[in-house]
């Protein structure tokens, strides 16, 4: 989903990308309904005050307070003007719709009166005093409201931002010495802005909905976007009543050595439960009955090992055959570090005509090889690099520290310099694509920072671009770069999806990696509520 400044959200909905019929009060009552699903889908509550400014993110409050009527037993309506005279025709039309009977301030002393202690006492507060295109600071009764807000019971629902926040921040909130609501979830229209993903707005549910325009269409001077359903709802249309195994794609799944069987196991069933139709896990010959173990529907093949446990070189005498029919490659996890083993992934990735994982001890034999990791003019296929910042630092020879400065500078480096599509994992994950653009996954949590986790991660990708390389041995035309980009987003947002859930199930030190694949149906269910809906969630 695209990232956008203000004045881009603007320019969508002033006209420039909407049907000609939809109207500026069309969109309020989208927006308004919207309010109102998305309360309803993650809070519990029967009175609703909604605090409204004379703009258009005040209409916008107007039409969820009239959506919420049929929800709420009880919704106050508050307007910070004196008179419907102060207000738009938008705004007055709004309220005679739905007969709502707001109650007036004019001053900062009306917030001590009755009626609005009363109103301020609801279990859901909404925050409607500005939206996108305010700029910092707030003054005179827009601040009043702020601390009203603030300081009321109820749980805090702001509507397209926090009141206080400049839309274009990148500068997370509490860094600075602004007035701001502080809101326990914010739903925002059409797209998303920067300080909805860089702010660290709000530890609750963050959703967008489009309300029927389409930003993609506008042209953004951010090149961001962030994962959310969307994503995977592309990535993973309903599968048709003809479908076939070979649809989905065959995974081979390069991994483990002798005491990291698990990580093969873990890769193999990831991608199984992702979606892929057939799944090989290739390990050392002595772990072959072990990683079988883990699941009857894996496919096993024993290769040539080392004295440790390890694949040999040896192995490379199997490769034609290894490849042959399989429609992605995940190489990497648990295969160890050593010499042997190195030489062999090194020799894998220069003869891996198919999209390619590398993730793990699949990234480290290129240590000292970083040239060796770009794409040949005959090597079509993407590539994915899923690095950790230390995995990211020791290729390009630099500091942790410095990947850290600026990930998304780091993450788009990689790929230009490799033609790949990286994965940059850690907090707030980026993606940046073959196809230019960039992504920013917000789910995910630190109950995933257990053994496993990338295991599992790494089976996710391989399962996603199956989903579209699987018509590779059907001489279907290849799929594009971007739609292959956004399928390595949507299993990045899957992945920690699947943790959020996991966590909110269990505790944030109990989450094991087995976890995750437990709670990928849920995951999927829950993208499918998001499409279906209209509702995309940043994170929950």
């Amino acid at each position: 989903m695209r990232i956008l400044t203000s004045d881009e959200v603007l320019q969508a909905a002033s006209g420039m990308i909407r049907k000609p019929d939809m109207s500026a009060l069309t969109l309020m009552q989208r927006a308004g309904y919207a309010v109102a699903q998305f309360c309803v889908s993650n809070f519990k509550f029967k009175s609703v005050c909604v605090i409204c400014g004379q703009g258009n993110n005040g209409a916008d409050g107007l039409a969820a307070a009239g959506a919420l009527r049929g929800i709420a037993t009880e919704v106050f309506v508050i307007i910070l003007a004196e008179s419907m005279d102060e207000l738009g025709p938008d705004a007055t039309a709004i309220c005679a719709a739905f007969d709502l009977q707001p109650v007036w301030v004019a001053d900062e002393s009306d917030f001590e009166t009755q009626a609005i202690q009363e109103a301020l006492n609801a279990d859901l507060v909404l925050d409607a005093i500005v939206g996108a295109g305010f700029k910092p600071p707030l003054r005179g009764l827009a601040q009043r409201a702020v601390a009203a807000i603030n300081d009321a019971s109820g749980t805090i629902i702001s509507l397209d931002l926090p009141s206080g926040v400049d839309a274009d921040s990148r500068t997370p909130v509490h860094e600075s010495a602004d007035d701001i609501v502080f809101a326990h979830g914010i739903i925002t229209f059409i797209a998303p802005r920067p300080a909805h993903i860089l702010g660290e707005l709000s530890s609750g549910p963050i959703a967008v909905s489009e309300i029927g325009i389409q930003p993609a269409l506008v042209p953004s001077k951010t090149n961001l976007n962030v994962i959310t359903g969307q994503e995977v709802g592309i990535t993973f249309p309903p599968r048709c009543n003809e479908a076939h195994k070979s649809d989905f794609g065959h995974v081979l799944v390069v991994a483990g050595a002798l005491g990291q069987e698990g990580a093969a196991g873990l890769a193999g069933i990831a991608a199984l439960t992702t979606g892929a139709g057939l799944v090989t896990v290739a390990c050392p010959k002595s772990i072959q009955a072990t990683v079988a173990g883990f699941s009857p529907v894996l496919m096993t093949e024993g290769m040539p090992e080392t004295d440790e446990g390890t694949i040999s070189t040896e192995a490379g005498a199997k490769l034609n055959a290894l490849l042959t029919g399989k429609d992605v490659v995940v190489l990497g996890p648990g295969l160890s570090r050593h010499p042997q083993t190195a030489e062999f992934i090194r020799q894998l990735v220069a003869r891996c005509r198919s999209p390619l994982v590398l993730d793990a001890d699949g990234l480290n034999p290129f240590e000292g090889h970083y040239n060796e990791l770009k794409r040949s003019a005959e090597t079509l296929a993407v590539r994915v690099l899923a690095l950790h910042p230390e995995e990211a630092a020791r290729l390009l020879g630099v500091s942790t520290n410095d990947i850290q400065k600026d990930r998304l500078e780091a993450a788009r480096c990689i790929s230009r310099e490799t033609g790949s599509c990286v994965v940059l994992k850690g907090w707030r994950t980026v993606v940046s694509g073959v196809s230019g653009e960039t992504w920013i996954n917000m789910s995910g949590n630190p109950a995933m920072a257990k053994s496993g986790s990338g295991s599992v991660l790494s089976g996710m990708i391989g399962a996603a671009l199956g989903r579209h390389a699987g018509n590779r041995q059907q001489n279907i035309d290849e799929p594009s770069p971007l739609l292959m980009d956004i399928s390595v987003a949507a299993a990045v947002y899957l992945h920690g999806l699947a943790g959020d859930i996991a966590r909110d199930a269990l505790h944030e030190n109990t989450v094991l990696a087995t976890d995750l694949l437990e709670e990928l149906a849920e995951a999927f269910r829950d993208c499918g509520l998001q499409m279906d809906q209209g509702l995309f969630y940043l994170h929950k």
